[in-house]
């Protein structure tokens, strides 16, 4: 933005900060500073619903189009994945479903929120580009800040950032958790039975937790914010399973690769924060040979790297991250009292594929899961993941 000129409007661009000088001199000239998202949300004539999340919202996002398209209505799925949905508003009608992904970036200059929405968590991340946790915490909640009355909030029960958040709404509250009962919403119960309650009394058990063909208990409660938001668009509950039992997730994210003498090669390169990578690493019992690094978003390591000395026997580091990994994977094998993993230090993404080969045995899986974004090395994390998948397709057995 030029500090001599005058607009009317300024539009960002979702990943910017919000913060620069000539975006507030913009401001001050008596500019409307506006998103992409702000004005969808202004011009769409049909409900929408919302989600967000640190982590796993465009699983659930997906899942959640595909339930919703057994209403038999148009089906919209867009917003921070696909195809931008203000290109395709003059074919929305007001019968007709919106689904929406939403990035902290674009939640964060709304003043609307959607009339349907789920907030699966909220975790540390993108502390490169907002200037607080604060910060991007509170752009998370605009999903539901602006709901009226009218409308419905789901919230993950076990997480307490998410659960909050229902003092943040006058909308009707649903809960989904994958440890104990809610009042109104989704869970798993007895038996590794998944319960809908819609507040009336009535209890429809769906399925069993093990017909989820995506790994993971966080992709568990993917699935239960995906049933939820499908009942309360009124869904048939067993259409809404038929969806869940054939979903087998969504490219870079725990992505069975190729199986290579016994050894399952996994992309999960959508891993761009170390909590999404501590729940990929518990989503196998079999020993793991984990590729990492990348990127640095300024979020510790801690965690992840007790995880790492936990369920990994080799650690193959890559990217400008690498010396931070091995510092708290270390830290934490010392407060364990372990050696910890094996740790390599390659240079390439095709040398840690390589050398990850060469440390797998019979029954182990590779996994690559960063912790980190990829910008240091690649374009995006799809690059990245296609690049590991191109690799793997070349290893001969």
């Amino acid at each position: 933005v030029d500090r001599g000129a005058s607009f009317d409007f300024v539009f960002l661009t979702p990943g910017m900060r919000k913060d620069f000088p000539q975006i507030e001199e913009a401001r001050r000239r008596g500019a409307v500073i506006d998103s992409e998202m702000g004005l969808f949300f202004r011009l769409c004539p049909a409900v929408i619903t919302g989600i967000t999340g640190s982590a796993g919202k465009t699983t659930t996002t997906t899942l959640t189009g595909r339930i919703l398209g057994r209403t038999g209505r148009r089906v919209y799925v867009g917003g921070n994945i696909g195809q931008p949905l203000l290109d395709r508003l003059g074919e929305i009608g007001p019968d007709d479903l919106v689904v929406l992904e939403m990035s902290s970036f674009q939640l964060q200059l709304l003043d609307q929120s959607p009339q349907v929405a789920a907030l699966l968590n909220i975790r540390p991340n993108h502390l490169d580009i907002h200037t607080s946790y604060q910060e991007y915490a509170e752009a998370k909640r605009n999903i539901v800040r602006f709901q009226k009355p009218g409308d419905v909030a789901i919230l993950n029960a076990l997480e307490p950032e998410s659960a909050a958040c229902s003092a943040y709404t006058p909308a009707r509250v649903y809960h989904f958790s994958r440890q104990g009962e809610v009042e109104r919403g989704a869970f798993l119960g007895e038996g590794s039975r998944i319960v809908l309650r819609d507040g009336s009394g009535m209890d429809v058990m769906v399925g069993d937790r093990a017909g989820i063909a995506i790994p993971g208990e966080h992709n568990v409660e993917n699935v239960l914010a995906a049933l939820c938001l499908g009942m309360v668009h009124g869904v048939d509950p067993r259409e809404a399973w038929d969806e869940v039992t054939v979903f087998r997730g969504v490219e870079h994210r725990l992505e069975f690769v190729r199986d290579i003498g016994g050894v399952r090669f996994i992309n999960d390169s959508i891993a761009t924060t170390p909590d999404r990578t501590e729940a990929a690493l518990r989503s196998f019992d079999q020993p793991i040979v984990l590729i990492a690094g990348g990127y640095d978003k300024k979020i510790p390591f801690n965690g992840v790297a007790d995880t790492i000395v936990e369920k990994a026997h080799t650690l193959v580091l890559i990217g400008t991250t690498a010396d931070k990994i091995m510092d708290a994977v270390t830290r934490a094998a010392s407060a364990r009292g372990t050696a910890g993993p094996e740790v390599v230090r390659v240079g390439s993404l095709g040398e840690a594929v390589d050398a990850a080969r060469c440390h797998a045995h019979p029954g182990d899986v590779v996994l690559l899961s960063p912790a980190c974004a990829s910008y240091d090395m690649f374009a995006n994390y799809q690059e990245r993941g296609r690049l590991f998948k191109d690799l793997v397709f070349q290893l001969k057995p």
